[in-house]
């Protein structure tokens, strides 16, 4: 009975929608609005859709595949999003797949998953173990794509109430390979008016999330010099020029930038963690190789960062006199833009999340050093990215992502599912009366 009066509501709310100065709250109140959430969590629960996630999230864990190579990852989304009579557009960047539900106006709203796995051997000794040597997922991903063929399957089953569009992003090679960016490039999210993208979390209860409003993740990018001198035997370094001594001052000098250069009120990183040089005790080689990352929390700190890298090393090279250039390789590696979540978006995500599991079940995110290519999609559309939390003590110890041994709460899915469709009904809900007043000529269909 609930879930037939969210269904009135709907019908209602349509039948008034030629009104501009209608008020959303005059149709449905507090109490209804709440029913949406926990309905979505009853119907996400529902016994027989939960085994199917499960089963979805497992054969991907199984067929791990890396950025850009998802191809069985993406016909299987495919395959379901047939399915279940979903219109969708592929490929998007190479193996991307972006579905589509609601009525195709406005207003458009997209749900994001990534696809891809790590290059690494999986060490969890379980039934669905990786069955592709030295490739895993190691970060979630394969449950991250369950959850949201789960949240299509309840839109789908809802269309008839959605009011716009929801995209249904299934994103290629996040783990460095900047597939949302690409994906950004193809266009085809270039209509849409929000997106809300979401990461499992080994560090949270199962049935709590975290977000915060404004920049929660850091803006990143790599770097790698090649410091050359003259190599020779070791027991005559007066007649070689040593690559080694002047790449160590180079490393010493960096770690300058953050603790002699920064602010200490604005959080910077730079780590050198890729040394190769030589491969004998007794002989200078002519070479050395160094490489790292560095990150921000602004654009402007970012670039300042990036310039002082080339300056230090190339200077600090000279002085042993030594050469050195310095490569960003930003076409393999782009750099990452900080993660700002949109204030009004973040808010919406706090009265969704509380509806459903409880406002003391929401955790202020605190910012971090690490990076998330939604970044991409939250600098060119608003965007919202939070934490599901995923931890249950009875089930033992779950690592951090990129672990040979990381194992997903599997238990989370329904959560995920429910929080997705939930996000995307209620924003195209409270925005659907913004849209009708819009100059249709300008932004009518996706």
């Amino acid at each position: 009975m609930v879930f037939l009066k969210w269904v009135v509501a709907f019908s209602i709310l349509c039948n008034f929608l030629a009104t501009p100065t209608l008020s959303i709250s005059s149709i449905l109140n507090k109490e209804e609005l709440a029913n949406i959430s926990v309905n979505f969590l009853n119907l996400a629960k529902r016994p027989e859709l939960f085994d199917w996630i499960v089963r979805i999230r497992r054969t991907i864990h199984e067929n791990p595949e890396l950025g850009f190579e998802e191809f069985e990852t993406s016909k299987l989304i495919r395959n379901e999003l047939d399915k279940m009579g979903i219109f969708y557009k592929y490929p998007v960047a190479v193996t991307g797949v972006v579905g589509f539900s609601g009525t195709g106006k406005p207003p458009f709203v997209a749900l994001r998953a990534d696809m891809d796995a790590l290059a690494m051997q999986e060490e969890v000794d379980w039934e669905h173990k990786s069955k592709i040597p030295g490739k895993m997922h190691a970060c979630g991903h394969d449950a991250h794509v369950a959850m949201l063929l789960g949240a299509a399957k309840i839109l789908q089953e809802q269309r008839d109430i959605l009011q716009g569009t929801v995209l249904l992003v299934f994103q290629p090679a996040e783990e460095g390979g900047g597939g949302a960016k690409k994906m950004l490039e193809s266009g085809i999210l270039d209509n849409v008016d929000a997106i809300f993208g979401l990461h499992i979390s080994p560090m949270s209860p199962i049935g709590t999330v975290a977000a915060s409003s404004g920049p929660i993740m850091a803006g990143s990018g790599f770097f790698e010099a090649v410091i050359k001198g003259k190599g020779g035997h070791a027991a005559i370094p007066q007649h070689t020029i040593d690559p080694i001594l002047a790449a160590s001052n180079i490393v010493v000098s960096l770690q300058h930038l953050v603790s002699r250069e920064t602010d200490p009120l604005d959080s910077q990183v730079v780590t050198v963690a890729k040394f190769k040089g030589g491969g004998a005790f007794n002989v200078i080689p002519d070479s050395v190789t160094i490489g790292g990352t560095f990150r921000a929390f602004s654009k402007e700190s970012f670039a300042q960062l990036k310039q002082r890298i080339v300056e230090v090393i190339t200077r600090q090279a000279a002085v042993q006199r030594c050469n050195a250039t310095v490569d960003f390789d930003t076409k393999n590696r782009p750099f990452y833009p900080v993660t700002v979540n949109n204030k009004a978006l973040h808010e919406q995500f706090r009265n969704v999340a509380g509806q459903m599991l409880g406002i003391d079940k929401i955790i202020a995110m605190k910012p971090t050093m690490g990076t998330e290519d939604f970044s991409f999609f939250a600098e060119a559309i608003p965007g919202c990215f939070y934490l599901l939390g995923m931890v249950d003590e009875t089930k033992g110890r779950f690592e951090s992502g990129h672990s040979p041994f990381y194992r997903v709460n599997e238990d989370v899915l329904p959560y995920g599912v429910a929080l997705h469709a939930s996000l995307a009904t209620t924003y195209l809900l409270e925005h659907q009366l913004k849209s009708t007043t819009r100059d249709q000529n300008v932004h009518d269909e996706l």
